[in-house]
């Protein structure tokens, strides 16, 4: 299983590298990453236009190989807290496996 994730102002790179697990970066200049095996998408939380990356990396992979989402937030946000990865969930029909805020905890690893 591969890590697939895409990070804005490095909370979702940091919390990956806390892993240790095979992971892949989901860059702007890049979203078109070809996985070939199950993978696990990690999202942080904004406006739709900032995170159409995910969304190309996604459709351009094996929707059977994405197997969940993971979502990094911040619980200031009250009902928008890691909507990104909701919606997401809900528009490929994959579950919404964790969520964590900032860069994750310790107990979040």
């Amino acid at each position: 299983m591969i890590i697939a994730y895409y990070s804005v102002t490095g909370n979702v790179r940091r919390f990956v590298k806390k892993l240790s697990l095979p992971s892949v970066e989901i860059t702007d200049t890049n979203p078109f990453i070809t996985i070939e095996e199950p993978f696990v998408l990690i999202a942080p939380t904004y406006d739709k236009d900032m995170t159409e990356p995910l969304n190309d990396f996604i459709e351009h992979n094996k929707v059977e190989n994405f197997k969940g989402v993971i979502g990094s937030g911040n619980l200031n946000f009250a009902d928008l807290y890691v909507f990104t990865a909701k919606d997401i969930a809900r528009d490929y029909k994959v579950p919404l496996l964790y969520d964590f805020e900032y860069s994750g905890t310790a107990e979040d690893i």
